[in-house]
């Protein structure tokens, strides 16, 4: 099938395809006679692990790894395990600081009064030396 049945296929856009080939994530395709890109099956199942890790977060790096197990029938749980955990402290992490920085911005907009004054605590705080939001979940 043609690059745009197969981005249909499988979910993503041909751009996307072309990409994933570039950054040597996906093989490249076969191509026929006249230089037309050529994709079975396989790619397909292929461009759709990839569609799924992305969609639950996986870096380029991580989905290479992921599927280099997965194409692997020597490997071991255990390191698809390895690769799962630590994307998952990431995501933890991730949301501990937007957590975070979502309380300093419902300080900031509470601290404002929001009428016809110029008088503005979001915009004092984000102009003072002090940090209003160091990227840490705030101490307890």
């Amino acid at each position: 099938m043609n690059i745009g049945e197969a981005a249909k296929k499988a979910g993503v856009s041909a751009k996307m395809i072309r990409h994933y080939e570039q950054i040597k994530l996906l093989q490249p395709a076969g191509r026929t006679a006249a230089g037309y890109r050529q994709y079975d099956e396989h790619n397909i199942e292929q461009l759709s692990f990839i569609r799924q890790a992305r969609l639950l977060g996986f870096s380029i790096r991580q989905i290479a790894a992921l599927l280099g197990l997965w194409q692997n029938p020597q490997r071991s749980s255990r390191a698809v395990k390895q690769v799962a955990q630590q994307h998952l402290q990431d995501v933890e992490h991730k949301m501990r600081e937007l957590a975070a920085m979502q309380a300093t911005l419902q300080r900031m907009i509470a601290a404002c009064p929001g009428d016809e004054g110029a008088a503005c605590a979001i915009l004092e705080q984000l102009s003072s030396p002090e940090p209003a939001f160091s990227g840490e979940p705030a101490k307890k």
